[in-house]
């Protein structure tokens, strides 16, 4: 009764998710950040996804049957996101590419684990996903200790020396990733000058800009999100204050620049390699860009991670959770992101991460 309620109370929320059609052969879904400070990511996933889908069903479907998708919005919240997950319970979704924040994928997957839906994230990287996950949980995407790693290893090589700030937003992946990029840092002899926690949503940082100001701090390093780095780097820009930015995969959205503007010029940040240079991708790159959408970050690691999902049905001959579940782990998956497989936890055997610096607009990869 306690889910049918909650399943209520989402379906008045999520005003995005999608009403399944009645002639649906397989029901699928995708769950992210539709609306809210982070929808720029919700946005991502929901084009990724619906064109994955579109792709799919015009080249026959899954062992002969056409896929239906929904669409979960979380707003990042994790109640909302247990809410959604319970909604495509009782729905029959039998996939769910999502969530974006980890701090929505690591509830909702409790749900998924216990109604035996299979979940692929495209974008969360606390390793607590994966690590504390059940059988039916895998991502495409990295983790927080290997990006950690990158970017400890890269203040510790081009800041020698410096004063470095470690802040974070008290989120599971925003703290998650500033401690173990604090972690590296010390594991290479260096350590932080300021260690600070802020709070996300908020529209004025200028007193935490002086606090690092007033420091002397050199370079600080954010684990959040794009809104408040963005709002950062400005108000430091206006205090005259050049500290250098450097960040996470979190910033891979043109919503970042469009929140900087050329105060953003020469933000560093991690993120894996960029599918749309990937070859075997350029054909959906350019079905995206002849839409008019640029299929930026996260976009076609929700195409994947559908793809995935789909050739390990095709592979299983079936649908059934756990034959997908077996087939993922043993398999091979030609993909957008190239051909990956997943480890015994679900995570994905594939390149980790690389630096981005934005310039002009955009960002690529930095030298």
């Amino acid at each position: 009764m306690k889910k049918l309620r909650i399943a209520f109370v989402t379906a008045v929320l999520s005003s995005a998710a999608a009403v399944p059609a009645a002639n649906a052969d397989v029901l699928i879904a995708v769950a992210g950040p539709m609306t809210g400070q982070y929808a720029s990511f919700g946005e991502q996933f929901k084009r990724g996804a619906e064109m994955a889908v579109a792709d799919i069903n015009a080249a026959g479907g899954v062992n002969g049957e056409k896929l239906q998708l929904t669409i979960g919005d979380d707003a990042c919240d994790p109640k909302q996101a247990v809410a959604v997950a319970n909604k495509f319970a009782s729905e029959g979704v039998v996939f769910v590419a999502g969530h974006f924040c980890s701090g929505s994928s690591i509830p909702a997957s409790k749900v998924y684990e216990e109604e035996n839906i299979l979940q692929i994230s495209p974008g969360s990287t606390n390793p607590k996903l994966t690590e504390e996950g059940g059988p039916n949980v895998f991502r495409v995407c990295g983790r927080d200790d290997q990006q950690g790693k990158v970017a400890g290893d890269y203040l510790a090589d081009k800041f020698k020396g410096k004063k470095i700030a470690i802040l974070h937003d008290k989120t599971a992946y925003g703290k998650g990733l500033a401690d173990e990029t604090r972690k590296q840092l010390k594991a290479r002899g260096m350590s932080d000058s300021m260690y600070e926690a802020y709070t996300a949503g908020e529209k004025d940082y200028s007193a935490l800009v002086s606090k690092m100001k007033g420091a002397g701090i050199d370079v600080f390093y954010l684990g959040g999100y794009h809104t408040e780095a963005g709002l950062m780097i400005r108000q430091a820009r206006e205090q005259g204050y050049g500290a250098q930015l450097v960040s996470g995969d979190a910033l891979v959205t043109d919503e970042y620049w469009k929140i900087t503007g050329d105060s953003g010029e020469g933000t560093l940040m991690t993120f894996s390699p960029d599918p749309r240079k990937n070859p075997a991708a350029a054909p959906v790159v350019q079905k995206f860009r002849d839409t008019g959408y640029e299929p930026e970050g996260y976009t076609l690691y929700t195409y994947g991670a559908i793809q995935a999902w789909a050739q390990a049905a095709k592979k299983a001959g079936s649908t059934d959770t756990g034959k997908v579940i077996a087939a993922l782990r043993g398999g091979d998956f030609g993909t957008v992101l190239g051909n990956i497989g997943f480890d015994d936890k679900g995570d994905v055997t594939a390149p980790g991460y690389v630096f981005y610096v934005w310039k002009n607009g955009t960002y690529n990869y930095a030298n």
